[in-house]
């Protein structure tokens, strides 16, 4: 069922709309003299790089998976749910310790002169091709195969997908073009706290992720 598969693949598309590396990148390419063209070319090229993402993994995974054999997609969301668990250790031991200044990634110090073209390649590098997001649109592809959906309804799940994991990245540029003036506070404060909190806020949502993925995964193949 449609339904199902959308509440299966909620909480992945909740962690990549909370994403704090491209919601910082966002809230700086906003921040550029270019801000309308650049920032709607990285909404743009985000969008475009999860959809091609999105639509790959399930083409694949759903071409891999024998929908009669639920066991091998239990299976997978055992694994999956241990690789969230430890990429969640992993952002807890690097978090910054009191007083130190969260590290950010080399690239954003040349958003300041960034061009519309490079906005686009750098949305849809940050949504493509991120580690991350294709672990977490795994998860979310595992629970579109299970639901056993048709091509329509596998559209609309991905659809869904890629809205909910846009959301907060789109939703900043459509605030700034709504109102530049009223959008550059409040986008200046989501940013600056992303920064200074973002491995805590990636531990959290991948340690819930990956907990709900390990015990679905364990109560499916306990219930086989």
């Amino acid at each position: 069922m449609l339904g199902e598969a959308i509440g299966g693949l909620l909480p992945s598309a909740i962690a990549v709309a909370l994403s704090p590396i491209p919601i910082v990148g966002v809230v700086l390419v906003l921040g550029t003299p270019r801000a309308r063209a650049s920032g709607t070319a990285f909404a743009l090229g985000w969008v475009f790089g999860l959809a091609a993402l999105s639509t790959i993994v399930v083409l694949v995974l759903g071409s891999d998976v024998d929908h009669g054999t639920e066991s091998g997609i239990e299976w997978f969301k055992v694994a999956v749910g241990i690789v969230f668990l430890a990429m969640a250790a992993k952002q807890w031991r690097k978090r910054p310790q009191d007083g130190e200044v969260a590290e950010m990634p080399r690239w954003m110090d040349s958003i300041a002169s960034i061009t519309a073209p490079r906005a686009a390649a750098l949305g849809a590098g940050l949504s493509g091709a991120n580690p991350k997001n294709l672990a977490l649109t795994l998860a979310a592809s595992a629970s579109i195969s299970e639901a056993g959906l048709d091509r329509t309804d596998t559209a609309l799940a991905v659809f869904v997908y890629v809205a909910l994991g846009s959301i907060t990245v789109a939703g900043s540029v459509l605030l700034y073009l709504l109102s530049p003036q009223r959008a550059a506070h409040p986008l200046a404060a989501v940013g600056r706290f992303m920064s200074e909190n973002s491995a805590v806020i990636m531990m959290v949502v991948l340690l819930l992720l990956g907990a709900k993925l390990l015990g679905d995964g364990l109560g499916g193949v306990a219930s086989l």
